[in-house]
């Protein structure tokens, strides 16, 4: 009988992929580098295999070439690592605080992180009660310019970083009150740097309005925003110094403390 053809395409596939993990797994288990030899030996892959595969994680900084003919583990697993360490315990200490400021407030409460351009909803916290038309759903994403946790961070970038970001985006808005002009996002950013809370007027969507504080880890670094999402006209201002203080109980469990940190924003 012949194969259906997806299987011949799947299992080379999987194949190279059980090659690299092995290669990888044997690499994190020496702290020096390994020659191709070595690696092939202990494998027992066939040292053009084993080197075609080490060419490819390198290209994509997964492996280490130190010097000709030798392997170490990449810097962009470290980079993985610590963006998936960050983001799992963001949301695990973040969880019950927001829950709480949901209990106060009666409106969404979202966690949201940076990923490039974009903050991506990684947690949130609402009820039918909050009145939202629209609740953003975890794992949606919106530009950093248009909404109130990507001030945040836009806030937090150097002046050169922000006009990258509205060069390669073009502050393409989503409504009539959508900042789409440069000057006026960097006098947004700097209320943003002076207040410490960042606010989306119907920026992203009509209706809804937002504000967003920031949360940092042990080292000091913004690794998240934590915002209330309420009605246009039912957002309070009164709301700000909740929000701020839920914002550092989170980055206070995190390790982040203000005192050893003065430039955090």
């Amino acid at each position: 009988m012949t194969k259906p053809i997806h299987d011949t395409v799947t299992k080379p596939s999987v194949q190279v992929l059980e090659r690299m993990f092995t290669l990888l797994d044997v690499l994190a288990t020496r702290e020096e580098a390994v020659s191709l030899k070595e690696l092939s030996e202990i494998t027992g892959l066939h040292p053009s295999t084993t080197h075609r595969i080490l060419n490819d994680l390198t290209i994509g900084r997964f492996v280490d070439r130190p010097e000709s003919g030798s392997y170490r583990l990449g810097m962009r697993l470290l980079e993985l690592g610590n963006l998936v360490k960050a983001r799992i315990n963001v949301r695990e200490v973040a969880l019950l605080p927001m829950r709480r400021l949901h209990l106060a407030t009666q409106q969404a409460i979202n966690l949201s992180m940076r990923q490039g351009d974009e903050i991506v909803y990684v947690e949130r916290s609402f009820s039918e009660r909050s009145g939202m038309q629209v609740v953003r759903a975890i794992g949606g994403h919106a530009p950093l310019h248009l909404t109130s946790t990507g001030k945040l961070f836009l806030a937090n970038d150097e002046p050169e970083r922000v006009r990258a970001y509205a060069m390669r985006t073009g502050l393409a808005g989503n409504t009539k009150n959508s900042i789409t002009n440069l000057a006026v996002l960097e006098r947004e950013l700097s209320k943003t740097r002076q207040y410490g809370v960042a606010r989306d007027n119907e920026e992203l969507e009509l209706g809804v309005r937002c504000m967003a504080a920031g949360i940092y880890d042990d080292q000091g670094r913004l690794v998240a925003g934590l915002s209330v999402s309420a009605p246009a006209d039912r957002l309070e201002d009164a709301w700000t110094t909740r929000l701020q203080a839920t914002a550092s109980e989170i980055s206070s469990a995190l390790g982040f403390d203000e005192h050893r940190q003065p430039n955090a924003r």
